[in-house]
């Protein structure tokens, strides 16, 4: 995610303070201010937290519109946003196969709008990079809106979420505190195995807990599911950093204070968020609330 999540924060400044290049007590109280906001919309009705979701991977496909033009390169944002609604919704009210032909409508949208708009090769560059957007952003959140859908959906989700900070503290803490050897100094400078190490230690913890708390499930699988997350959710943080670094940027946005943008917070889950969905569709039976 951004510098201050995760393991990102990982090395130490001449006086022993990271460096995170951020605001702590701000970028603390802004994610506790978010975590409420997400749990009363998972504890109170699941629709508002579809609306969440949506209100979110809209914002994350305007920051990355914004960061794609200091490259020439135009989003045809409109039938973005309108199959990003789509796709959401498709998936938590139809399913797997909605969410399918939900983004293959969208991904066809795009192409025809941008086209209409104008042909040649700065077209087809710009519907491209739209149906990457797609399935990066609107696409990948779908699995999320799965996992909603079950009748125990508020449960999954609230576990991916918990990992997914638990990735953040976890890696956060060990780098502060012992980060010392890059992880990947050619892509995200501030990242360490240390870090890494920490967050796959409280990760697991938490799916560990989560597993038998919410599910009465294996422990087991808890650890499991917390060590693949970890490490998706840091190949998702590596290529938003990429993306990052070649379009000169710190940060993809600014609409959270102490955090970036709203994609700085959404990357490493947006990849993890598939690879829950399918351990916990295999893992756990259907069950209601």
């Amino acid at each position: 995610m951004t510098e201050l999540a995760g393991s990102d924060a990982a090395t130490r400044g001449p006086a022993g303070a990271p460096r995170a290049g951020r605001n702590l007590p701000i970028a603390i109280a802004v994610g506790l201010a978010l975590l409420a906001v997400v749990a009363g919309s998972l504890l109170w009705r699941k629709e508002l937290f579809l609306l969440l979701a949506v209100l979110a991977c809209g914002a994350a496909l305007w920051e990355l519109a914004q960061a794609f033009r200091r490259r020439g390169i135009h989003l045809p944002v409109l039938p973005l946003l309108v199959g990003t609604v789509g796709i959401l919704v498709s998936s938590y009210t139809a399913g797997s196969e909605a969410l399918v032909v939900a983004f293959m409508l969208t991904a066809g949208g795009v192409v025809v709008w941008r086209v209409l708009d104008g042909s040649g090769p700065a077209a087809l560059r710009d519907a491209a990079a739209a149906t990457f957007a797609a399935a990066y952003v609107p696409f990948m959140g779908g699995f999320v809106m799965l996992m909603l859908a079950e009748p125990d959906g508020a449960r999954r989700v609230g576990l991916f979420i918990l990992l997914a900070v638990s990735n953040d503290v976890g890696g956060y803490v060990a780098g502060v505190l012992a980060g010392r050897h890059p992880l990947a100094p050619s892509v995200s400078p501030k990242k360490s195995w240390e870090g890494l190490a920490g967050s796959l230690l409280l990760a697991s913890v938490i799916g560990a807990v989560g597993m038998v708390w919410a599910f009465q499930a294996s422990p087991l699988v808890g650890v499991a599911i917390g060590v693949a997350a970890v490490l998706t959710a840091t190949l998702g943080d590596l290529a938003e950093s990429l993306i990052k670094r070649d379009l000169e940027l710190k940060d993809m946005g600014s609409l959270l204070p102490g955090h970036g943008g709203v994609l700085d917070r959404l990357d490493s889950m947006l990849l993890t968020a598939p690879l829950v969905y399918l351990v916990l569709l295999v893992a756990l039976p259907v069950v209601g609330d």
